[in-house]
């Protein structure tokens, strides 16, 4: 395979430019390469938003960015620009999991001699190689990726991100307030069938809370997060929930790196978990980890309806509301269940 032949220093570029998720899960990709080939120059490009994931990150030389925002004409008029800038890098190889247009354009705008994607790439006649996409049988996103680069001698690197010590501020000022044991919950998903039912959450922290007086609960989100993650800590009402909306995303892996359990939906959050190692419990509602986007922490645990469903998992990205208006899959996941993972995955952290 790839990493097995290249001998002289390269010029790499990988391209991931779909969600927060996919661009964390696309790092292992460069832990894996980086540890086999440290003197390779290795860059990557992510849409808008996705590059203060690698800020001071020690070994991507460069993040290059696509701004998606705004209409179809000029997102696609900086699609070329970039492009064009890409091809004045001079790259050897390229690599992308992103299974779209825009990738195809950007690697073959590079000019790379050697340009990887997967056979399912609506444009792969602009690739030189190709491998088969993985999907539904329990591999996950990480390993399909390594599809396009490893050999059988390269060690399977996982997701790794690199919060700086600037990134720690947020976390030791609210630490500072309280000295507690902490729990991080991430209750929000742009997906409404993503999103585990706020009642629920309500429970799930009400019995940290009642159970042990020394945690405190930390409630996470953007921005837009920030009403429902205020409803929800109004409903508990105690001074032992802390709301963190808005945080940038290396904050946020930073505090996730420092607590007991992070608690999530399967969603971008996840992901920044596994990214630093941080003990996870995430609940899946209308999606399966059969399709590969599970918790790769040491200490981690999925959590979903233990009754067969004939409507799940309804799609692979979930959906603004049920499919057939009952959401089971999210109801009859009880929150005794969560906390019951949440103290087995907090024992083994020991």
């Amino acid at each position: 395979m790839y990493l097995r032949v290249m001998r002289a220093a390269q010029r790499v570029l990988f391209i991931q430019t779909a969600f927060i998720g996919d661009a964390i899960l696309a790092t292992s990709m460069l832990e894996t390469w980086h540890a086999a080939r440290p003197l390779d120059e290795l860059h990557l490009c992510v849409r808008k938003g996705n590059e203060t994931l690698f800020a001071d990150h020690p070994f991507v030389k460069k993040t290059w960015v696509w701004d998606k925002s705004g209409g179809g004409l000029k997102r696609y008029v900086r699609l070329f620009r970039l492009g064009f800038q890409l091809r004045s890098v001079g790259f050897d190889a390229v690599f992308t999991p992103h299974r779209h247009a825009s990738s195809g354009w950007l690697a073959r705008c590079s000019g790379a001699a050697t340009r990887t994607a997967f056979s399912s790439h609506p444009l792969i006649r602009w690739f030189t190689e190709q491998h088969v996409h993985r999907f539904g049988d329990e591999t996950h996103e990480i390993e399909r990726n390594h599809d396009l680069i490893r050999s059988s001698t390269n060690e399977l690197k996982g997701p790794k991100l690199y919060p700086s010590a600037g990134d720690e501020a947020p976390w030791m000022a609210l630490n500072a307030v309280r000295k507690v044991r902490w729990v991080i919950m991430t209750p929000m998903s742009q997906w409404q069938t993503k999103q585990w039912p706020l009642l629920h959450w309500e429970q799930l922290i009400r019995m940290q809370l009642d159970s042990d007086p020394d945690v405190a609960v930390c409630l996470m989100g953007s921005p837009s997060d920030a009403p429902h993650l205020h409803q929800l800590a109004q409903a508990v009402n105690s001074e032992r929930v802390e709301i963190a909306a808005g945080w940038r995303l290396l904050e946020a892996a930073f505090a996730m790196s420092q607590v007991e359990v992070v608690v999530t939906n399967d969603s971008g959050p996840l992901h920044l978990a596994s990214a630093v190692n941080a003990p996870t419990v995430a609940v899946f509602c209308s999606t399966s980890p059969r399709f590969g986007f599970g918790p790769l922490a040491d200490h981690s645990e999925v959590v979903e309806v233990e009754e067969p469903l004939s409507c799940r998992p309804c799609g692979m990205h979930g959906h603004k509301r049920c499919p057939e208006s009952h959401f089971l899959c999210g109801f009859n996941v009880s929150a005794t269940k969560v906390d019951q993972a949440m103290q087995r995955v907090i024992a083994l952290r020991g």
